[in-house]
């Protein structure tokens, strides 16, 4: 029996437009793909440059002297397990693609959030689209992505802020939508000036609540690794599919302990820094 011919199936549409694009616009996504590998390649390098036991030295150190033994102590246990499975190099591949993506996130979503919360049109129409962001699978933002970028490190971050953006968008726009009223209005009856009233007055007044979206953003960006070792993005999630294909339990669980590490790391620590 013939298989149904679907009513509905943009991809033929779709695999045209891909075409035409990597045939018309082949030199602007290469300096993209170029740009964002060497700025990944760049956060690698800088982590990997020191010695595993220097740098965690370092990291231990600086913790422990800002913000209490205690931190010191996570620190240590943290990248010390990272360090203990052989997973370090990949741990700070981990990070750097994590902390490129966090970074292009909150700018994408914070201006947004902020027109967001000051005009509820805006809101209405990015509510949907936000909808849609969270509810598509990312592996269908892959398939564009992989077939105009190729495999890399590009497809992976492009996926991760995909999934970053939409949580700290949503939340940005709360959080400046709770600020009373009354003190925008005590600022310009003050003479200050819109950059003066959000930066002395409303991201003061909001920073707990934004808080709570770079976290969501961390975490979710986390939670991608092992997408992006499934486009060959390297770092754990890479070791994780490596383990999963090869029936290794061992490496698989190494790498799953090693991103619960960097996830409880990158977590309390932006609490630690930014609360």
């Amino acid at each position: 029996m013939a298989a149904p011919v679907p009513m509905f199936s943009p991809g033929a549409s779709v695999a045209q437009a891909i075409d035409w694009l990597n045939i018309h616009a082949h030199g602007l996504f290469a300096a993209i793909g170029g740009a964002v590998e060497a700025v990944i390649g760049g956060a690698e390098d800088a982590l990997l440059l020191p010695a595993p036991w220097l740098m965690l030295a370092v990291v231990v150190a600086l913790a422990a002297y800002g913000y209490g033994l205690r931190y010191g102590a996570l620190a240590a246990a943290s990248l010390g397990l990272c360090l203990a499975a052989g997973m370090w190099k990949e741990a700070m591949q981990t990070i750097a693609l994590v902390s490129v993506s966090v970074t292009v996130s909150i700018l994408v979503a914070f201006p947004l959030g902020l027109w967001a919360a000051r005009r509820s049109r805006v809101e209405a129409v990015l509510r949907p689209v936000l909808d849609i962001m969270q509810t598509v699978p990312p592996w269908v933002y892959l398939i564009p992505a992989v077939m105009i970028f190729s495999l890399g490190k590009v497809p992976a971050l492009i996926a991760t802020v995909v999934y970053g953006i939409p949580p700290m968008l949503r939340i940005t726009t709360l959080a400046f939508k709770e600020v009373p009223h009354e003190l925008i209005e005590l600022g310009r009856a003050s003479g200050a000036s819109f950059w003066q009233i959000l930066g002395k007055l409303e991201i003061p007044a909001a920073r707990k609540t934004l808080l709570v979206g770079l976290n969501q953003t961390i975490l979710l960006s986390l939670a991608m690794v092992v997408l992006a070792g499934l486009v060959g993005a390297g770092g754990l999630g890479a070791e994780v599919t490596r383990g999963l294909t090869r029936m290794e339990m061992g490496l698989g669980l190494r790498a799953g302990l090693s991103i619960v590490a960097v996830a409880i790391l990158l977590d309390r620590f932006s609490r630690r820094v930014f609360g």
